[in-house]
């Protein structure tokens, strides 16, 4: 059964580069699956006082979650200055993935290949018990998949100190851009190199901690590990 497209709003559709667009919301999930790392970006303070900010965070998302379109959590410090502006009002995610560099035949044309997400929309405070363990789990298992099933539970303690938001996936957009560069073709016929660097995540060997080098590595690092291209 085909996966449901992405419906971009005014705020989500690209206004150069359309034809980038990528309507296909399985293609997002295998994106948001792949990638570690988002950039929240909000307004905070108010009046003459206010300006934006871009905050790099962890992150899980799960299609199947209860928000609409399914739900991307956030974590952080009940104590962070951005919590009450972020539950405020309206924030922008964005997660991209580089996956080379384009080298073209004039510095106009040069580029990258990626593919990149931006998620819009007002995100709610996790309260539920129940939810704001699992998604914190999510978050632990987007670093190392299986991870927070070998760990001690949360405690109490943290649970309390943590704060989990989750923002709809339902205001949503996707742009993929690779291969090579476009040149213009005068470019093309003076005979000057182009093409593109692909590029990749690689991990090294896990390096066990100063307490820990008794101890075995754990199946679930040496395979995230392994997976990432570790020799």
């Amino acid at each position: 059964m085909p996966s449901a497209p992405l419906s971009p709003t005014d705020r989500t559709t690209a206004t150069r580069g359309r034809h980038r667009m990528v309507d296909d919301r399985a293609a997002l999930h295998a994106l948001l699956d792949e990638a570690l790392v988002a950039h929240l970006g909000l307004v905070v303070g108010s009046g003459a006082e206010a300006h934006p900010l871009v905050l790099p965070t962890a992150y899980a998302a799960d299609p199947g979650g209860p928000d609409d379109g399914g739900s991307l959590y956030l974590h952080g410090s009940v104590a962070a200055g951005w919590l009450a502006p972020v539950l405020a009002g309206e924030v922008c995610v964005t997660i991209t993935v580089l996956d080379g560099l384009v080298a073209a035949r004039s510095g106009f044309h040069h580029s990258m290949n990626y593919r990149s997400a931006v998620v819009v929309g007002r995100p709610r405070l996790v309260d539920d018990e129940t939810e704001r363990a699992r998604a914190l789990d999510l978050v632990v298992d987007q670093v190392v998949p299986g991870r927070s099933a070998t760990l001690r539970p949360h405690t109490r303690k943290e649970l309390a100190a943590t704060v989990v938001l989750a923002l709809p996936l339902a205001e949503a957009s996707l742009k993929v851009r690779g291969g090579g560069p476009v040149d213009d073709e005068a470019d093309v016929e003076a005979g000057v190199w182009g093409g593109h660097v692909p590029l990749r995540l690689v991990a090294g060997e896990p390096v066990a901690d100063a307490d820990a080098r008794d101890v075995a590595v754990p199946s679930d690092v040496a395979a995230r590990a392994t997976a990432l291209g570790a020799r």
